[in-house]
């Protein structure tokens, strides 16, 4: 007896299913949908930590929070590994080249998650040395509030940029490139007029 005699159809028939009853299954869906699914659910963050608000991305990545439920597990220190930047703390004017140029070097679709009031607009820092938003330097996809934001709070902005994500919406930073391009596109135009 080999192993097909030795499947039984549910009917009682022996010898496995017959060919025109066999289990029919199709899953139909556009590429970019499917490919947009799978980044959203398999962000690799990259903590820029500089106070208080890193102490609060790493409870979230601890297994109280256990943000591996959510597919963002994959805390990378690599920017070349990375396609998340969560900025966590004050960020001052010595720290933005080094801020710009980890963000420069991540990979491409990349998104950004200002966690805090001190990183969203300088906080209650109001002085020369502070940078009031890293807006100013980098293109920030999700605005997490608070001093310091609760790690709920930092779950449910990182459930909102997958849904952005899945919904194919660009990252501010493609939004950005693509304005650049129709404005140089533009001025191309008129140059040639």
């Amino acid at each position: 007896m080999g192993l097909k005699d030795d499947l039984v159809h549910p009917g009682g028939e022996p010898g496995g299913w017959p060919v025109d009853e066999s289990p029919k299954s199709v899953f139909t869906t556009r590429l970019e949908k499917m490919v947009n699914w799978a980044r959203a659910g398999s962000l690799w963050p990259l903590p820029f930590g500089t106070a208080c608000c890193a102490i609060e991305f790493m409870s979230v990545v601890s297994a109280h929070y256990d943000l591996a439920r959510f597919g963002a597990e994959v805390v990378r220190f690599s920017p070349r590994q990375s396609d998340m930047m969560i900025v966590a703390g004050t960020v001052v004017d010595k720290q933005a080249p080094i801020l710009k140029l980890i963000y420069e070097q991540m990979c491409e679709p990349k998104w950004v998650i200002s966690m805090g009031v001190c990183a969203s607009s300088g906080g209650f820092y109001r002085a020369y040395h502070v940078m009031q938003g890293i807006d100013e330097l980098v293109p920030v996809d999700i605005y997490v509030p608070g001093c310091p934001p609760t790690p709920e709070g930092l779950i449910y902005g990182i459930i909102k940029l997958q849904e952005k994500i899945q919904r194919g919406e660009p990252s501010r930073f493609q939004e950005i490139r693509a304005e650049r391009r129709a404005a140089e596109a533009e001025r191309h135009e008129l140059v040639a007029t």
